[in-house]
């Protein structure tokens, strides 16, 4: 009897709890398409990185052929038959080892033939000298005689002939002697230029007779073996493009991979920048000998590798994504931009985000200043700021009126930025000139504080920072865009190096967001 009521009980609620559940349900939706539909309205119309702090490494790609530092040619000067061939390829030798011999039997001959001759000169000699002393006893005996009246002169004159004819032919015989001799002795070089040693100490990288082969070398050496010398240190001769060529300089760190060895990658050394260029369908390349350490022997003579010059390397900087430097504003946003600008410039007193001015803190700062030099600095900064703020506000009291001119009529044409980074290259020197000028100016009394190290540091900042390569670069804050001027440093085609009144995190943009489907979708809630 007491169960009846509790069952009644129970089927009494769950006509209650039913409704409960769906009105959550439906609660949690509608919840869920308020906050799409907010996300979707306060998402920002612009795509963005951030300024990151890291690394960019520059290299150049090239391709070259590995080579021994040192390759011999080894030939020989003389002709004739090869009878032993006593090392082969990959062979190692030290210098003075026996490579090959030539059949010496021909100039053995000629050495035996030449003795002959230096023989036959000296009984020539011998003769010649014998007859020499009778000349002269004879010369001797017919000039006493004439003295004495009892030989005609005549005679006396024949036998003084006879006597110089004598002499004459000593004088024969003994070149006679000396020409054999040294024909002998040209034999004797050449006999011994039928052993073919080795000049260097090293490996043979190509063997080009075998035995029985006939060298002739009438008009040139001929080629008989090429050794390598010390293949411990290595090089690779680089084609190098001309338009890289300006960046590579000798002691710049090389690294490369060979097919042979595609697991590996190796390093080397830049040892020389040749000026011998090379024009192939009209592509000029340079040679650059880089130097390899080879002491495994891993690398082999003749492998074609795959290099990357590494011609800058930068440390803990500040990059952006070349997409933000790409980014180029609407005509719309630009002048809502240089609006914006113009009212927060006369807020801040004429400020400007990445004036040059906000670069020469740092810079003093590397000189380690004393207390009358930073007095003098922080002086000569402050002037020109002002210099500086009063400039602004002439320009913009300028584009005020041209603006003014232009709604009652004025001439077309709106408003231009001239960087110092576009325009011609004359243009840019006569504005790089005129900042130079009016730096030194500015800073002369500062300048003649400093010491001989100091005001050498100090012309070679103020140098880089007017050379600098500089460009825009659009940040957004609190929803809008706004543009600072960089200076732009080093790149390795997906990052580039910037510096300026830009921090690490700051958002950048690279370009304007499409118009989503995803708000149009978000208006509409979710059906239960």
């Amino acid at each position: 009897m007491s169960s009846k009521p509790r069952n009644t009980s129970r089927s009494r609620r769950r006509p209650l709890l039913l409704p409960a559940i769906i009105g959550l349900v439906v609660l949690l939706g509608f919840g869920w398409w308020w906050t799409q539909r907010k996300a979707g309205g306060e998402e920002s119309a612009y795509r963005t990185t951030q300024v990151e702090r890291g690394d960019i490494r520059v290299a150049i790609s090239a391709t070259g052929t590995l080579s021994a530092i040192t390759t011999v040619t080894v030939g020989s000067q003389i002709s004739g038959q090869v009878t032993d061939v006593l090392v082969d390829f990959n062979s190692p030798v030290k210098k003075g080892d026996v490579l090959a011999r030539i059949d010496p039997s021909t100039y053995e001959a000629q050495i035996t033939q030449g003795a002959a001759a230096v023989a036959s000169a000296n009984a020539q000699l011998a003769q010649a000298e014998a007859t020499l002393r009778n000349a002269s006893a004879d010369y001797a005996r017919k000039a006493e005689l004439g003295k004495q009246q009892l030989v005609s002169r005549g005679d006396v004159d024949a036998a003084r002939a006879a006597m110089q004819q004598a002499q004459a032919q000593v004088g024969v015989a003994r070149a006679q002697i000396r020409q054999q001799s040294a024909s002998t002795q040209t034999t004797r070089l050449n006999l011994g230029r039928t052993v073919i040693r080795s000049p260097v100490d090293g490996v043979v990288l190509t063997r080009t007779i075998e035995p029985g082969q006939t060298v002739a070398a009438s008009l040139q050496a001929p080629e008989l073996f090429k050794i390598a010398e010390d293949l411990s240190k290595m090089k690779i001769e680089l084609a190098v493009d001309e338009s890289d060529i300006g960046q590579v300089k000798a002691g710049q760190t090389v690294s490369f991979t060979a097919d042979a060895f595609p697991d590996r990658q190796f390093k080397g050394v830049v040892e020389q920048v040749r000026l011998s260029a090379t024009t192939a369908n009209n592509v000029v390349t340079y040679p650059v000998v880089v130097t390899v350490d080879n002491t495994d022997g891993t690398l082999l003579p003749g492998l074609t590798v795959n290099a990357e010059i590494e011609v800058s390397k930068r440390s803990n900087i500040l990059k952006v994504a070349n997409a933000a430097l790409r980014y180029k504003p609407s005509e719309e946003e630009m002048q809502a931009m240089m609006a914006a600008a113009g009212e927060g410039g006369a807020a801040n007193g004429g400020g400007q985000r990445g004036s040059i001015s906000d670069d020469l803190p740092a810079i003093a700062a590397g000189l380690k200043l004393d207390a009358a030099q930073q007095a003098a600095f922080d002086e000569t900064l402050e002037a020109m700021k002002k210099q500086q703020a009063e400039r602004m506000a002439a320009a913009r009291s300028a584009a005020s009126q041209q603006q003014g001119n232009r709604v009652f009529g004025g001439g077309g044409g709106g408003m231009r930025m001239v960087t110092m980074g576009g325009g011609g290259g004359a243009m840019q020197a006569q504005m790089r000139n005129r900042m130079r000028d009016r730096f030194q100016q500015q800073f002369a009394g500062f300048r003649g504080k400093l010491s001989d190290a100091q005001r050498t540091q100090w012309d070679s900042a103020i140098d880089a920072l007017i050379n600098a390569t500089r460009a825009p670069l659009y940040l957004l804050v609190d929803g809008k865009a706004k543009m600072v001027m960089v200076r732009v440093g080093a790149s390795d085609g997906t990052s580039t190096e910037i510096a300026g009144s830009i921090k690490e995190g700051d958002e950048v943009i690279t370009g304007a967001r499409a118009a989503s489907s995803s708000a149009s979708s978000a208006s509409t809630p979710p059906r239960s």
